[in-house]
């Protein structure tokens, strides 16, 4: 069973870099959700989310507590845990979309190291048996001298 493998992964994934340096595949191969939730998902998990996520729940309960005339969301703040619940239940998908597109590019990868790694094995039981060969006829060589 011969499996053509590709000399390089880049042309087994058709991937290229992005400004990271990161491996991305090109976007003729990804559609708009998937690039969508990509963005989402490096942005959601990223430290300018989280600390923008905690000023404004910050400004958020420090007007509700301090500014008595513009109590929109009264303790214990209702209206802050339904935002915060519809921002996580809408996030929860996006992210899980774009961690199974990576876990098949994953996949696709560790088939191109299985493929790589079985010829490599072939190839060095060839040369293995290919010395083994030379090493039996120079032992008749040295002992017809």
């Amino acid at each position: 069973m011969s499996e053509k493998i590709p000399i390089r992964l880049v042309e087994a994934l058709g991937e290229t870099h992005n400004k990271n340096g990161q491996p991305s595949l090109h976007r003729e191969y990804r559609s708009f959700g998937q690039r969508s939730a990509d963005k989402v998902a490096s942005f959601c998990g990223s430290w300018p989310f989280i600390i923008g996520a905690l000023i404004f729940i910050a400004i958020w309960i420090s007007i509700n507590l301090v500014a008595v005339n513009l109590q929109w969301d009264p303790w214990p703040f209702i209206l802050l845990n339904l935002t915060l619940s519809c921002i996580a239940a809408l996030q929860a998908p996006i992210i899980l979309m774009s961690q199974n597109r990576m876990a098949e590019r994953d996949r696709l990868v560790q088939r191109y190291d299985y493929l790589v790694d079985r010829k490599a094995s072939r190839d060095i039981e060839k040369i293995y048996k290919e010395l083994k060969d030379l090493h039996k006829h120079i032992e008749k060589l040295t002992k017809k001298n």
